[in-house]
């Protein structure tokens, strides 16, 4: 799994810097973006293997982003993990509209995201 490249996406610089840490130390290659603007651009550019992006965003939210990357031509199944804050909850019909694999509430541990990263890369492994 260490050739996998994950695109990480948050307005908040030190998310993106710790997430980014823990999947570099474990063999990840990692892409980061700061608003879903940026994050479309190095999609389209990189083609990750999976996308971890944050709901709330300036510019372009999580789900605008998703919804524009499942528009792009070979994008429509990269997984995609989105953070959440309290509150902000991502329905399920959404959810499976966006092809969402999984949410995870901040806060949220640096060991925990890269669990959620594994497991969503196998699950598509064995799919």
């Amino acid at each position: 799994m260490g050739d996998k490249k994950v695109l990480v996406v948050d307005d908040e610089i030190h998310i993106v810097q710790v997430v980014a840490i823990k999947l570099r130390n474990n063999g990840f290659e990692v892409l980061t973006a700061e608003n879903g603007a940026q994050a479309l651009e190095l999609a389209c550019e990189h083609s990750p293997d999976l996308v971890i992006t944050d709901y709330q965003m300036p510019l372009m939210t999580g789900v605008e982003f998703i919804e524009n990357l499942r528009r792009q031509p070979g994008a429509s199944d990269i997984p995609v993990i989105m953070l959440t804050a309290r509150g902000f909850a991502i329905d399920d019909q959404k959810k499976d509209d966006l092809n969402v694999s999984m949410c995870l509430s901040k806060p949220f541990s640096p060991r925990e995201v890269l669990e959620s990263v594994r497991e969503v890369l196998n699950m598509q492994v064995s799919a």
